[in-house]
């Protein structure tokens, strides 16, 4: 059963912006992390951004940082992520995850270290 919805991808022209959205329906108080990976055709799924359940820590990568925001609203169990200035080479298929076992204020890196995934959102930037 999948407990994370990830909704807000879309098409969109280089320099524009969208805003991802993931609601959490599952066991919100067990959530340790969460984070937005991207998956392009032939390539490896990668983090791009992550934020512990508090909020204390981010991640971004570094192709990433400046343009897109990671934040979560916890009475709504949602996870945000705002993307600006977008370039073609973002698109991809864009994953949320949740981390349900590592230590308080830690962000995973690696996708193998979150434990429920979202089905996924296209998100295609034109030049």
């Amino acid at each position: 059963q999948v407990h994370l919805v990830e909704t807000g991808g879309g098409l969109v022209q280089a320099g524009g912006s969208l805003r991802l959205s993931c609601e959490d329906t599952g066991r919100t108080s067990t959530v340790r992390a969460m984070g937005w990976f991207r998956q392009a055709p032939g390539k490896e799924r990668d983090i791009v951004a992550g934020i512990s359940w508090s909020g204390s820590s981010t991640y971004y990568a570094d192709s990433v940082k400046g343009r897109f925001t990671i934040s979560r609203d916890g009475a709504k169990n949602t996870l945000y992520l705002q993307m600006n200035s977008l370039k073609p080479e973002d698109t991809a298929v864009y994953f949320c995850a949740a981390d349900r076992t590592s230590r308080w204020g830690y962000v995973p890196l690696r996708s193998y270290e979150y434990e429920d995934w979202g089905e996924g959102t296209q998100v295609t930037v034109s030049s």
